[in-house]
């Protein structure tokens, strides 16, 4: 099998790659748990293949038109906190430790793992860094202001180790890679590009796969609360991708557009998300945030197929008018 009909079959299972990839996780837990100084390379190599498609120019185009990434922001740190606060309330009325882990689950940045499926499915490369730098770059700000507005509750961050992680894992690979697109005018995406792209979809599985391997000790003793949290953490989940594909529709964005502003709205950075819960707030709060790492790549698989089709389904019927138009 060549490398493109690798990729092209990877294209087509990638709903049921990441879902597996969880459950293979939790199920070896105690083996992938001692593997997880891999995902900042494994990270990095991603972050890199897909940036090989972009340049310097799409970067900058993005940053002289800033009302996108507002449009992000909001839904980030404005829309879905307070709908996560609602939920809450009207799902779990008088239990503050769970309403505050659903808002702690929205309020943190976007998630870098956003980054890769929105190259896997073709979406504005330049628009999504801006929005996973910018937002990373505010949330030491923007995350213990929202939680004090909301919640009244004062958290701090290690902005320090933050940012380093995302220089390591998006930053540098980022701008290595759009450096060598810009000196090759473009060619090595074709040269190299295309070979690591089914590689960037193996290096997912096994991101998820060690990721989710930290949640197995949550999940040990299920009883009917945690069943309803999680149904309720997937609803709020959920929620913020429809929420950005609807807004990006009404916005009239273009299609590229579209599929960058769901995966970084709809996608969060639950891993520190997970440590802030921990070391800040009781043990309760960490449940809905921790649940939220299970749902995470799902969701992202399960709205790329839909966002996929949707657009496929478009195109097909602008054609279909067009030969109309013609005969």
């Amino acid at each position: 099998m060549s490398l493109n009909h690798l990729n092209t079959f990877l294209n087509r299972v990638m709903p049921l790659i990441t879902p597996a990839s969880v459950v293979i996780g939790v199920l070896l837990a105690d083996f992938f748990d001692s593997y997880t100084f891999l995902v900042v390379w494994l990270f990095a190599f991603m972050t890199f293949s897909g940036s090989l498609s972009s340049n310097f120019t799409s970067l900058k185009h993005v940053l002289a038109h800033p009302s996108n990434i507002i449009v992000a922001l909001l839904i980030l740190h404005v829309i879905m906190p307070l709908w996560a606060w609602s939920v809450g309330h009207i799902a779990f009325p008088g239990d503050v430790f769970t309403i505050t882990g659903l808002v702690l689950a929205v309020v943190i940045p976007t998630g870098v793992t956003s980054f890769l499926w929105v190259t896997i499915y073709k979406g504005n490369f330049a628009l999504a860094l801006s929005i996973i730098l910018i937002d990373t770059f505010l949330s030491p700000f923007i995350v213990p202001a929202s939680m004090a507005f909301i919640l009244g509750e004062s958290i701090e961050m290690d902005v320090l180790s933050m940012m380093k992680g995302l220089f390591g894992m998006v930053v540098i690979p980022s701008l290595l890679g759009m450096i060598c697109n810009q000196i090759t005018k473009g060619k090595i995406n074709e040269k190299l590009g295309a070979p690591l792209a089914p590689f960037s979809k193996i290096a997912l599985g096994i991101v998820v796969m060690i990721n989710s391997s930290t949640i197995a000790p949550y999940l040990k003793n299920i009883d009917a609360k945690l069943v309803f949290t999680a149904l309720i953490v997937f609803l709020v989940a959920a929620t913020g991708y429809i929420l950005a594909w609807l807004i990006g529709k009404l916005l009239k964005w273009e299609r590229d557009e579209i599929i960058s502003l769901v995966f970084t709205g709809g996608m969060r950075n639950i891993s520190s998300g997970a440590v802030i819960a921990v070391a800040y707030f009781p043990p309760a709060v960490a449940v809905p945030v921790v649940i939220g790492i299970l749902f995470q790549q799902v969701l992202a698989s399960l709205f790329g197929y839909l966002l996929e089709k949707s657009f496929s389904s478009s195109k097909n019927t602008m054609a279909t008018a067009k030969k109309r138009d013609a005969v």
